[in-house]
């Protein structure tokens, strides 16, 4: 559980994040370490991404409803599109192991 001070800390860097604010990088790591401790957090600062590479979405979107329900990968980047070799495909499941096993 977080405490009030510490919700309203998170709350207000990942409002900067979305806005694509400029957030300092103690801010980064606090927020990260936390993450990988509070599922929550992790959840908020995933959606945070999201709104600051994607920007805010149509209510009625396809994009909105994942994003509601916290599905997918914040990070463009990290997507796979078009047809993928069988290799390129495990390498890309490997890296996402620790998601698989419900870690991350």
């Amino acid at each position: 559980m977080l405490s009030t001070n510490t919700r309203q800390r998170v709350e207000f860097l990942c409002s900067r994040i979305a806005k694509g604010a400029e957030v300092d990088l103690n801010d980064l790591i606090f927020l990260q370490k936390l993450a990988d401790r509070n599922t929550t957090v992790a959840s908020w600062l995933r959606k945070a991404r999201r709104v600051a590479v994607n920007g805010d979405q149509p209510q009625d979107s396809l994009d909105e409803f994942m994003n509601a329900l916290d599905i997918g990968e914040p990070d463009p980047s990290d997507h796979l599109s078009g047809p993928q070799d069988p290799d390129s495909l495990a390498d890309w499941f490997t890296r996402k192991r620790k998601w698989f096993r419900g870690d991350g």
